[in-house]
């Protein structure tokens, strides 16, 4: 069985590769359109969630509380998309990016079996021909190694067990 910690090295790896050879790769600092457009409300397991809580923790206070707010929010949400709650809006950037789930680092990189390459912008590209060497991920064996590593929990009862276990002084 895999970790966490080697998930990720595998999903950087690919990243790397598919990011170093197509300078033009549209996934990068400032495009925030997956981020944006969530279908479903993220699913992370113990061990993502036990990575985001600690990068969400080391937020300063008025941060964690507008991601808090963010969260609460989503909880209520019953249309789609949904924006991430992380999303610095005004900047397009994560606020916990080095703490992000999988599903964040694989999106735009890796593909699942029958289901599209999901962002827009990438499919439309390659519909277009580009990136026809393109090598991407396997999602269905990163969810098979997530799988491994046990349950998965929406992000919105992750927040709201850490909220109900934590001083809500500490946390905002």
């Amino acid at each position: 069985m895999k970790t966490l910690t080697e998930i990720h090295a595998d999903i950087d790896a690919r990243v790397k590769t598919i990011s170093d050879d197509n300078s033009d790769w549209l996934c990068r600092m400032g495009c925030d359109n997956c981020c944006r457009r969530l279908a479903e409300i993220p699913r992370l397991t113990a061990k993502e969630w036990e990575l985001l809580r600690d990068g969400l923790a080391a937020l300063p206070p008025e941060q964690l509380l507008d991601i808090g707010l963010g969260i609460a929010a989503l909880a209520e949400q019953t249309s789609r998309p949904v924006i991430c709650p992380m999303l610095n809006q005004s900047l397009g950037a994560c606020r916990v990016y080095a703490h992000r789930p999988v599903a964040c680092r694989t999106y735009g990189f890796y593909v699942q079996r029958d289901k599209g390459l999901y962002c827009t912008e990438i499919e439309a590209r390659v519909s277009e021909g580009d990136w026809a060497t393109v090598v991407w991920g396997n999602h269905d064996a990163v969810d098979r190694s997530l799988n491994a590593l046990g349950d998965s929990r929406d992000l919105t009862e992750w927040f709201a067990l850490w909220q109900k276990h934590t001083n809500p002084a500490d946390i905002f």
